[in-house]
This record gives C-alpha cells, sequence and structure tokens, in this order.
C-alpha cells in the first residue's frame, strides 16, 4: 500500500503531521481501537503485531492500569494531576476518572504529537479545569514553569505525575534519571509518580525494538532494576513494581482473571 500523502490528508490533521512516518501515540491510538491514525501507523501496528500478537491487549490493560492508579490517587486525596505523553484521547481520560471522586480535580495534558494535542485540545475546549500543552519530556523546564503547567497547577500542593508508557521511548543518552530529577524537584511532599515502562524481560522485546528504530521514537526498553531505579526519591506504595495487570485489579471495574502483560508498573509517594 502507498503512504497516505499530502492529497489524502485528513482535515483534522495538522499541517505539521509527516504522514510518511509512524508515530507511538498514533500507533497506541490504533492499538486501543482509535481512529485518529495514518495507514503509515496501521502498517507499523500490524507489523509489531506479528512479533507481539497481544500488543492491543498490552495496550488496554496498561489504560485499565491508568484508571486504577487515578482511582487510587483520588482516594488519596490529590486533586492535581500531569500527564506527561498523554496521547490521543480515548474513553477513561485522567480528567473523567479523577473527577469520579473529585469533581473539581485539575488536569494538565502534556504530548509532543500534534495529532494528540490538536484532538485533546478540541475535546477540553471550554473545560477551564484541564490544560494540554504541546512539549516533550526530554525538556522539562518547557512544560513545567509558570507558563506550562503552572498556569493551572499549584506546585506547593501534592501533584501526581503521570508517565505511562513513556519513558521507554527516552534513550539512556537523554538521561531518563535526570529528567526525572528535575521533576521531582519542582515537586512537594506528598506527591505521586506513576510510571509504566516495557521491560527487556518481555518475550519478543528485541525484535519489537529492531522495529521502532524506524520511527522518531524508538524503544529503550530496560530491566526491572533499572525502572526501579526511576523512582529514586519516590516510596512505592504496595504491591510495588509489578506487571500493569498485576497493580490492584480489584480497582477495574469489574475486573476479572488478570492477564500477563510484559513490563512493570508502580506508583510512588514523594517522601
Amino acid at each position: 500500500m502507498e503512504p497516505e500523502n499530502a492529497d489524502t490528508r485528513p482535515e483534522w490533521a495538522p499541517l505539521t503531521v509527516d504522514l510518511d512516518r509512524p508515530s507511538a501515540a498514533r500507533v497506541w491510538d490504533f492499538f486501543l481501537g482509535g481512529s485518529h491514525n495514518f495507514q503509515v501507523d496501521r502498517a507499523f501496528a500490524r507489523e509489531t503485531m506479528a512479533q507481539m500478537p497481544d500488543a492491543p491487549v498490552i495496550a488496554r490493560e496498561n489504560r485499565a492500569f491508568l484508571g486504577r492508579a487515578v482511582r487510587f490517587l483520588a482516594a488519596q486525596g490529590i486533586t492535581q494531576f500531569l500527564d506527561v505523553g498523554s496521547g490521543i484521547p480515548t474513553v477513561g481520560n485522567v480528567h473523567e476518572v479523577a473527577r469520579e471522586a473529585c469533581p473539581g480535580a485539575r488536569v494538565v495534558y502534556v504530548d509532543n504529537d500534534p495529532v494528540a494535542v490538536t484532538h485533546s485540545r478540541a475535546l477540553l475546549r471550554g473545560d477551564r479545569d484541564t490544560l494540554v500543552l504541546e512539549s516533550d519530556l526530554r525538556r522539562p523546564a518547557d512544560f513545567l514553569g509558570d507558563d506550562g503547567a503552572g498556569l493551572l497547577l499549584d506546585f506547593d500542593r501534592p501533584v501526581a505525575v503521570l508517565l505511562l508508557a513513556v519513558l521507554h521511548f527516552i534513550p539512556d543518552s537523554d538521561d531518563p534519571s535526570g529528567i526525572l530529577a528535575q521533576i521531582r524537584a519542582q515537586l512537594a511532599p506528598g506527591s505521586y509518580l506513576v510510571i509504566v515502562h516495557g521491560s527487556v524481560e518481555a518475550d519478543a522485546h528485541q525484535a519489537v525494538q529492531d522495529l521502532y528504530r524506524r520511527t522518531p521514537t524508538p524503544l529503550s526498553m530496560r530491566p526491572r532494576d533499572e525502572i526501579l531505579r526511576l523512582f529514586d526519591g519516590f516510596e512505592l506504595v504496595p504491591p510495588g513494581l509489578v506487571a500493569p495487570s498485576a497493580w490492584r485489579p480489584a480497582l477495574s471495574e469489574g475486573s476479572g482473571p488478570v492477564p500477563y502483560t510484559p513490563g512493570y508498573a508502580g506508583v510512588g509517594r514523594l517522601r
């Protein structure tokens, strides 16, 4: 199949989007059953599924973990959320889940994909308790300041920072621990860090990493001990660092048997 080009560009696609290269956010959208992806993303997603057939299941389980984590945080009294690498809007966004427990919860969404940002802004137009920023996790100063997330969030009070399936797109050369140290320095005690990270211990990880080298966001999956170190300065809440599907499954609506999900997830509280 020929890749989509300017002649077939959907009206909702920003002109800055390269339709000839797959995007991690749009591939993830495809796995979740969304419609805001292009032919190049769908072709890439199918290649990924040839190596890892459970990729859509993994995406759904990660989304389910997001819901459980946000419910837990809301129960701890957290009313401010910073979702970095938030992706393309779908059912069960952070603000929807958080407001089930706290109607006034404030949420800042950050992503570097123009499609994700465009659709998030369209979805949340008129919502004064949300803010959508186009920025990159690798440059925390660009979204943490008074003219970024500080426009909506009060960093003198606890904030939950959500980094779901995004840190494994940050190579060691970009110093993920240093990035997290910059974020941690802005947070008040009692804040939380939520991470989901793909692991090299998963089956077929090498083949999938090879595929992602063809994209603007190659994968840097890590072993469990390296993922654990990303929580430096935070105290993990039970059950600790586990498979996303094994993190407090009872918090999911209609929870059933826990499937295997490669990678690890955890929630840490700033001491």
